[in-house]
């Protein structure tokens, strides 16, 4: 009797027991699904395209610092590595933003990537995005800095120039006064007063000549101009100096080649490489200027049989005021502006220069500018006439 109605009060039991864990598991099931609502909800809609379309770094961090998106542009710049920030910087400002909830822009300059040694200047704005994510954007100033930096050394290197000539202009004043009663010395200290003026006016042509290259990509006229024309007339400019250095001047190559440009600036900066050319040459050596066409473009090149360039110079030549060797520059006059000139004339062209150079054996510097009847003169800035 008693077993009896034993099974059917532990089927009850069982019934009971199995609603209550069934509705347990369903509270449960409810519940998760609406903490993954909650989370999901957070998380903007279309941020993996926003993040994706970016050109520069942006990064999307979770609440363990776990980076779950970054643009191209964050791993072109090393801020991203094995999933995670590489630099502690950026760490620490996400970790504040994290904690105080406040957005907060910085600048940083930064080594790119985890290995490498070259800095990175970047501008970093860190704001949470919905509830649990931080999002980091960073863009580059590498350039800006950069661009401030070569300014802060123009005006250094204007005011280091100028001091130089300018100097030596009072002082010479002062002997001439003091030697007044002696005409040969009046004589010599007028000669290097000459000298240094001359030097002076030189550098203060060429500071104004590289602005005006500077202030503008194209040229406002541009003209039939012969080559060989240019070239004669570079050569010819730099005649006295070259015979007084015994260095022998000689021209060939292809004759009849055109190209469309300012006459006055393609001679200005032929001329200045053949005068470098001289200033670093031997006594009795020979410069040479030859032209050349083929494919559409006009090389001219200009060797010498000089001291040569060190291969870890090369690339600073065209610099301004860079000069391989100071002492030799100044004692002969030069500005360290010659080969900048003859950089941004090119350029202003739709050319390009170049320099291959062999320590102990000479240099040679050419110029390559499109030919007259594959270049468009519009394209340089205005319509041939």
């Amino acid at each position: 009797m008693d077993s009896a109605w034993l099974v059917p009060a532990a089927l009850a039991v069982g019934a009971v027991l199995g609603a209550g864990i069934f509705a347990i598991v369903m509270v449960a099931h409810a519940r998760g699904q609406r903490a993954v609502a909650v989370v999901s909800s957070a998380v903007p809609d279309g941020v993996d395209q926003v993040i994706d379309a970016l050109e520069s770094a942006g990064v999307v961090l979770d609440p363990s610092n776990n980076v779950v998106k970054a643009s191209p542009g964050a791993l072109a710049f090393g801020l991203v590595f094995n999933q995670a920030l590489v630099h502690p910087e950026l760490v620490k400002l996400v970790d504040t933003v994290r904690r105080n909830g406040e957005p907060i822009t910085e600048e940083l300059s930064l080594s790119r990537g985890p290995f490498g040694e070259a800095v990175i200047h970047l501008s970093v704005r860190v704001a949470r995005l919905g509830a649990r994510y931080i999002l980091l954007l960073a863009e580059d100033r590498t350039e800006s800095y950069r661009l401030e930096e070569v300014r802060r050394d123009f005006i250094a290197n204007i005011s280091h120039e100028l001091k130089t000539p300018i100097g030596a202009v009072g002082l010479l004043a002062e002997a001439l006064v003091s030697a007044s009663k002696e005409p040969e010395q009046v004589k010599r200290f007028a000669k290097r007063l000459t000298k240094e003026s001359e030097r002076l006016a030189r550098i203060t042509q060429e500071i104004i000549e590289l602005s005006r290259l500077q202030a503008t990509d194209a040229l406002t006229k541009a003209d039939l101009v012969d080559v060989d024309h240019v070239v004669a007339r570079a050569i010819d400019q730099n005649r006295v100096v070259a015979e007084a250095h015994r260095v022998h001047l000689v021209s060939g190559g292809d004759a009849g080649a055109e190209v469309y440009g300012d006459e006055e600036l393609l001679v200005t900066a032929l001329h200045n490489l053949v005068a470098n050319a001289i200033q670093y040459s031997p006594d009795g050596s020979r410069v040479g200027v030859g032209v050349s066409q083929s494919d559409g473009i006009v090389e001219i090149a200009v060797t010498d049989q000089g001291v040569g360039i060190e291969e870890d110079e090369q690339d600073r030549v065209f610099e301004r005021f860079f000069r391989t060797d100071p002492a030799r520059s100044r004692n002969t006059g030069g500005s360290g502006l010659g080969l900048s000139i003859v950089k941004h004339v090119v350029q202003n062209h739709g050319g390009d220069v170049r320099v291959w150079s062999q320590p102990g054996s000479g240099s040679t510097f050419t110029i390559r500018l499109p030919e007259a009847s594959h270049a468009s003169a519009a394209s340089l800035g205005a319509a041939a006439s």
